[in-house]
């Protein structure tokens, strides 16, 4: 599939990766550099053909590390350029992304979660949690990082992630994962919503009647490196105050809150309604972002809720954020499968009779 989608106005079926590909085409990514790894590659698949046809630059890089130095060269010189990849791939790219971060340049990567640790397998997983929002690389440094769980969301988030990443310079993770990457569902795809950024200002674009510019990451001294690092993270606390976002549902009374992000998130849902009709008094909160995470919300809920249940496609790794939010205030439990399908709708219900039971 490389017949570009952009601009519908009206509903079509399209695959996860596919509606990830064309969002991008239509937010105006002028650049791809990347390396086919399942359960991602009809993203480069899609670039491959739509990319040349629009004039764009399209490589198919010789690995992933070529692919994510190729995006951070292109960004340098304030385009729109993007990789894609998946799990033990993007952990190769975590020096680049430390050196991207401290030289604040707009990369955005499309990381389409599989199983692990090492090769593991091609089946979704959320494993990758703490890949993206920690991070791999050296240094003190913060990834913006989306959490699409619709294929709409793959569009709408990828719109975001380039709004984002030029906004402040930061480079910017789409997090889904391989249920998404395949699955397909009725998307509409629109202009894109945001406005341009200007990067006239620090753009490497040759210096024509200027002082030359220079992007680096190395400081030569404690001091200068330290005054970096506080304007850094005083960047980092901008978006925490105003980019965090999620959604929830019913928990103004609840006693138990659900907690679950990306595809396991449609099921914890399912679950929250059905025992809403059992009458349990069951809440639902889903993070869109992962950071900057909604650690205040869930904090706040904390104060009345009776207990939280994380809801994760992993062997827990958001529950240490949400454990972080609560700082001890109420028991935070996990419902996990470590990799392939959630826990199913059943699941989830069935465990929140038990834990309702108990308390």
């Amino acid at each position: 599939m490389t017949e570009c989608l952009t601009k519908t106005n009206k509903k079509v079926l399209t695959k996860g990766n596919y509606a990830i590909a064309n969002a991008a085409v239509i937010a105006g990514c002028e650049c791809y550099f990347g390396y086919p790894i399942t359960p991602q590659s009809e993203i480069g698949e899609f670039m491959s053909g739509k990319m040349q046809e629009l004039k764009r630059a399209y490589v198919s890089a010789e690995s992933e590390l070529a692919a994510i130095n190729m995006v951070i060269g292109a960004c340098s010189t304030g385009a729109k350029a993007m990789t894609s990849s998946s799990s033990c791939a993007v952990s190769l790219m975590q020096e680049a992304l430390s050196y991207a971060a401290s030289d604040e340049l707009p990369v955005v990567l499309v990381s389409v979660m599989r199983g692990g640790p090492g090769l593991g397998n091609i089946y979704p997983s959320q494993g990758d949690y703490n890949q993206a929002t920690v991070g791999g690389g050296n240094g003190d440094y913060k990834l913006i990082v989306l959490a699409p769980a619709t294929v709409q969301e793959c569009v709408d988030l990828t719109y975001k992630a380039f709004y984002l990443a030029h906004k402040y310079k930061n480079p910017t993770i789409l997090l889904a994962d391989g249920l998404l990457g395949q699955m397909m569902e009725p998307v509409e795809f629109t202009d894109y919503p945001y406005p341009e950024v200007d990067n006239s200002s620090w753009a490497l674009s040759g210096a024509k009647g200027r002082p030359a510019r220079v992007i680096r990451s190395y400081a030569p001294s404690a001091d200068d490196q330290c005054e970096f690092l506080k304007r850094l993270h005083a960047k980092y606390k901008l978006i925490e105050e105003n980019e965090t976002q999620w959604e929830e549902f019913n928990t103004e009374d609840a006693d138990i809150v659900l907690v679950s992000f990306g595809s396991p998130a449609r099921n914890t849902k399912s679950a929250m309604k059905q025992c809403r009709k059992l009458g349990l008094k069951v809440g639902f909160l889903r993070p869109v972002t992962l950071y900057p995470f909604p650690s205040k919300r869930i904090a706040e809920l904390a104060q009345t809720a009776k207990k939280i249940i994380s809801v994760e496609i992993n062997m827990g790794q958001m529950i240490r954020d949400i454990k972080l939010a609560v700082n001890g205030k109420v028991p935070v439990e996990l419902l996990n499968r470590p990799v392939g399908n959630p826990p199913s709708v059943e699941e989830i219900v069935e465990r929140i009779k038990k834990e309702s039971e108990e308390l």
